[in-house]
């Protein structure tokens, strides 16, 4: 049966925010070596700084829990264009929204179907110009670039790789990256693959491979803090993470290693006070969906849906949740919360194309960042009613 690690955890009803850890530490300057051409920057802690940007005090706009705004159920993806305007999609509507610069008005660009200009599950999307966002849509195999409300060009993307696109080459090559496997791997880890597409060629090449995901420990039916390799894409170049290693390498498109930023990190273990708030909103969801259940029947399933988290008590969960670029070559590393990657959430730790670690940047408690461009900040909350809103806030300062 097919991995979908993005989906795995998510399967279980999310915990809210947490805290983050407020100690201080006295920073050091890393080491900074060159090993065969390879830039390796070094830190022996974690540097606890604020990073010299933050976001704004209030919201450019909130669009989402007003009478009138589109209703959204849970975006999963969003793009700002460079005119400020701002891309997202909801893949239960299925369906992808653009918003002017303010969030006053929206209008939709793709809906569901199988026409040109349609979609079925798009899985990531990138803003290419002023007036230019290309979609990834793996359910129908093509690539769609959307020109103002107009469908500029599609391209077909390779069946059967188990890869997505995570971004694209300044050659103009999509680059991809291993998005699923199957259970019965040899080895520790599944390996996974980044490989590059050329759309006018059709030719697909790998060029490196990285740990993708672990072996399930045993006993364990799903392991619900699993570690995860992940590959993002800043200015052409692949960045490879893996969410329990204190890590971050960048690769070139044919894979050749260029740079790595390493720092000395203590895991965080999995205890019963984290358990306490993802049993509470399991057992809300449970009632919710199950109306007619008795008291009883509600704590039986209740436990048996922690009973997998109980068994992964006093385990170190991983360092970081997916990791994401900016428009400047900025690596964001979000805060990891147990309960599904879709509520990983503030403070960010943000380190620069040249490996400085520039610091966290703190938001909302549930504030979840989309993409960061521009000098703005696109992301999603959810409300007490649980409506999920599309934010955009400024991000000022340094």
């Amino acid at each position: 049966m097919p991995i979908r690690p993005h989906l795995l955890v998510a399967l279980l009803v999310p915990l809210a925010a947490c805290a983050p850890d407020t100690s201080t530490t006295i920073d050091i300057a890393p080491l900074v070596t060159d090993s065969a051409g390879i830039r390796i920057v070094t830190y022996d802690h974690t540097p606890a700084t604020a990073a010299p940007f933050q976001l704004a005090p209030q919201p450019r706009y909130r669009h989402g829990a007003r009478p009138g705004d589109f209703t959204f159920q849970e975006v999963t993806v969003g793009r700002l264009l460079p005119d400020g305007r701002a891309v997202v999609y909801d893949p239960w509507i299925v369906e992808a929204v653009v918003f002017s610069r303010d969030g006053s008005a929206h209008r939709v660009l793709a809906a569901e179907g199988e026409g040109p200009g349609e979609v079925q599950f798009v899985d990531d999307m990138f803003a290419l110009g002023q007036d230019s966002i290309l979609m990834a849509d793996p359910s129908l195999g093509r690539a769609t670039l959307y020109v103002g409300d107009t469908v500029a060009r599609m391209w077909s993307l390779p069946r059967g790789t188990r890869m997505d696109v995570v971004g694209a080459a300044r050659s103009g090559e999509l680059l991809m990256a291993t998005s699923s496997g199957q259970w019965g791997f040899e080895g520790a880890w599944l390996a996974g693959h980044m490989a590059t597409l050329d759309i006018e060629t059709g030719v697909f090449d790998t060029v490196a491979p990285f740990d993708f995901f672990p072996r399930i420990p045993p006993g364990m039916q799903m392991d619900p803090i699993a570690a995860i390799g992940e590959v993002t894409v800043t200015a052409g170049h692949f960045v490879q993470t893996r969410s329990d290693t204190p890590e971050v390498i960048w690769r070139r498109p044919d894979g050749t290693v260029t740079q790595m930023v390493r720092w000395r990190a203590e895991p965080t273990l999995l205890t019963d006070e984290w358990l306490a708030p993802i049993e509470a909103e399991n057992r809300r969801g449970v009632r919710m969906h199950q109306p007619d259940f008795s008291d009883a029947r509600i704590e039986r399933a209740t436990r048996a849906i922690m009973a997998v988290y109980r068994a992964s008590l006093d385990r170190p969960m991983p360092l970081f949740a997916s990791p994401f670029a900016d428009d400047e070559g900025r690596i964001w590393l979000p805060s990891y919360k147990p309960g599904g990657e879709l509520k990983s959430v503030p403070p960010y730790t943000v380190i620069a194309p040249d490996g400085q670690w520039l610091g966290t940047v703190e938001a909302p408690p549930g504030f979840r960042i989309l993409d960061v461009a521009g000098g703005l900040v696109l992301g999603v909350a959810r409300d007490e009613m649980d409506v999920e809103s599309v934010v955009v806030w400024e991000l000022v300062g340094g």
